[in-house]
């Protein structure tokens, strides 16, 4: 696993491209001389680059838009070069399977960084209107951090050699409703402000996987539901005085 910056990715895409590349490479060698007969690869779902407007969930076997020529992209190619690795060194002592991560919320989840859930949370906690700096429209899915656990368990144990599997939730929420799903569950007199309207048009953009495979193969379902992984999270920051610094 690698950290998901959207700050280094942007500041400094070489780095952030190393980082994972020789990371996969160093991981992959020291399971050879440990005898590791299982290895897992958290990939990420920005290996599909940008999600066709017209597909509402994306599948292992779907071919997204990524350009690769644009510096944000080298978490995504960076990525894509690690799941070429783990591919390379299968056959063997031992075998490789692939998860790519979509967004996550629960326990630990930031609250002060480029992530728009921990962002409303921080902000309904506080009291403060809840401020959506784009129009709102594009559509997200959340998996609670305890079944992400799980969903990546079972496939380090239980997934087929060099098979990728999409983890993730498939409920699909715009960030305007997610704002206003996290108003509800934890202050529901704050207000929403949103930056921009909408383009006339404009299909909105999205980020969600399908989960069949996973689902289907392993047994896979999610257990904890949205509403009830922004209380949890909420519960969370007030406990740990996490609140209290985010910023």
């Amino acid at each position: 696993a690698t950290e998901a910056s959207a700050k280094l990715n942007s500041e400094n895409p070489a780095l952030m491209r190393d980082v994972i590349v020789k990371g996969t490479r160093r991981a992959l060698e020291f399971a050879k001389k440990c005898g590791a007969s299982r290895f897992l690869l958290t990939s990420s779902g920005a290996v599909y680059g940008r999600q066709r407007p017209e597909v509402e969930r994306i599948s292992e076997d779907d071919e997204g838009l990524l350009c690769p020529v644009v510096p944000p992209s080298a978490y995504a190619e960076g990525k894509r070069e690690a799941e070429r690795l783990c591919q390379e060194a299968r056959g063997g002592q031992f075998q490789v399977s692939i998860t790519r991560g979509f967004a996550v919320a629960g326990p630990y989840l930031p609250l002060d960084i480029h992530f728009a859930i921990g962002n409303f949370i921080r902000d309904a906690l506080r009291g403060t209107a809840i401020l959506i700096q784009g129009d709102g429209t594009p559509y997200r899915s959340y998996l609670y951090g305890l079944d992400l656990a799980i969903w990546l368990w079972t496939v380090l144990l239980r997934g087929q050699d060099g098979r990728a599997y999409n983890v993730g939730s498939e409920r699909r929420v715009s960030i305007v409703e997610l704002a206003r799903i996290v108003a509800a569950q934890l202050n529901p007199r704050i207000e929403i402000h949103v930056a921009r309207k909408p383009v006339l048009g404009q299909m909105p953009e999205q980020y969600a996987p399908a989960t069949e495979r996973a689902r289907s193969e392993l047994g896979l379902r999610e257990t904890v539901s949205l509403e009830e992984s922004i209380r949890r999270t909420a519960q969370w920051a007030q406990v740990t005085g996490v609140l209290k610094h985010a910023s």
